[in-house]
């Protein structure tokens, strides 16, 4: 069974991807004998929840935010790394890596989420909204990856990189001012970014849901149709 399964073509166009795959490189190549890809899957997992106990804690103390951009730190280090490592060692487990890297992201992402919802930085309205958003995109990116074969990391030129990097420089900005003023009235700094964020990949959602849909029905028309 094994021997038939064929791993999806993976497709990283993002801002950060030249430089990060170089980075990733230099880093898999000097990592001990005795760190493998489940310890760094396990890393970021356990980041993750540090984020959000840390986004969680910030209402005793501000400082907290520091935290969560060093949790930020080795969530990147970990996710990003395991998949490297694994193609440098040649010790391939496609079915099993895509499984549990992506099962742990879930669980990890609801936990920084929630984090979030309990800080004083952003309404629990906007959390479960940016949360269904980015549970959308990525249920459409799995159902892609497995009916075009093609699984793709990033969305208009951003990547989960990408990402980390505007929480952690939002998280300083926290510091210095937590709320926005439009229109004469003041919100939360991450009310309004999280907004932003819900339309960006709602848009992205749609986009790419309408893009793969065509896609495949040129693949698969039915019998004389056309579009």
């Amino acid at each position: 069974m094994s021997g038939t399964f064929q791993e999806s073509k993976r497709e990283q166009t993002s801002l950060a991807a030249p430089v990060e795959r170089r980075i990733l490189s230099w880093l898999a190549s000097r990592m001990p004998a005795w760190v493998n890809s489940d310890h760094l899957t396990v890393l970021g997992f356990l980041a993750f929840g540090g984020a959000g106990i840390s986004y969680g804690l910030t209402g005793l103390d501000p400082a907290w935010l520091h935290a969560v951009n060093a949790c930020l730190f080795l969530n990147w280090f970990g996710d990003s790394l395991d998949g490297t490592l694994a193609r440098h060692r040649n010790h391939l487990r496609p079915r099993y890596g895509f499984y549990v890297d992506h099962v742990t992201d879930t669980a990890g992402s609801l936990m920084l989420v929630l984090g979030l919802a309990v800080s004083p930085y952003m309404s629990a309205g906007i959390a479960l909204a940016l949360l269904i958003a980015f549970f959308m995109l990525s249920i459409n990116t799995y159902l892609a990856t497995h009916a075009l074969g093609t699984f793709q990391l990033s969305f208009w030129k951003f990547s989960p990189t990408e990402l980390r990097l505007l929480l952690a420089i939002g998280n300083l900005g926290l510091l210095v001012h937590p709320t926005a003023t439009l229109a004469g009235r003041q919100y939360l700094l991450y009310d309004v970014g999280g907004a932003i964020a819900v339309v960006g990949m709602l848009a992205m959602f749609v986009a790419s849901a309408v893009s793969n849909t065509i896609r495949l029905y040129r693949m698969e028309p039915r019998h004389g149709g056309r579009i």
